[in-house]
């Protein structure tokens, strides 16, 4: 089964996995984690650091994020490039978690990104498709 961690501003974690787990019951492998005012990058990194090592089964684990590019996508980021089979997702909303909750344990990481941001429309959106349309600065030249 693939793992979630839920992160995003303020409430929206926490309020994401208590309404996921009002309607389906315990969520086993789900972690919210919500980045609050005040709180440090780094601290938000150890959060989520302790996150996907307590949600992953070995299945692989999903980052779902509130917005591109603010401080939980970037941090979950940096933390999938250590962990094989591990996706970030921005944009994502209760009702899109619900229409595809089931599929959790039925599909691999990339296939669960393919759905996810194909059911998602225009706001939703993954680090694999960002980096696909601007692919990393490549240094030409050594100085």
């Amino acid at each position: 089964m693939l793992g979630w961690v839920i992160t995003g501003h303020d409430y929206y974690a926490q309020d994401m996995l208590d309404a996921l787990e009002k309607r389906f019951g315990p969520q086993a492998q789900c972690c919210a984690v919500n980045f609050w005012k005040g709180l440090s990058t780094n601290m938000l990194s150890r959060m989520l650091c302790d996150a996907l090592y307590n949600c992953d089964s070995g299945d692989g684990v999903i980052f779902l994020t509130d917005k591109t590019g603010a401080a939980p996508y970037r941090t979950a980021a940096q933390l999938s490039h250590t962990h094989s089979h591990c996706e970030v997702i921005s944009g994502v909303t209760l009702p899109l978690l619900t229409a595809i909750i089931d599929q959790r344990d039925k599909l691999s990481s990339e296939a669960f990104r393919q759905l996810i941001v194909g059911q998602g429309g225009e706001a939703v959106t993954s680090l694999w498709h960002q980096q696909s349309k601007n692919p990393p600065f490549v240094l030409l030249h050594q100085y």
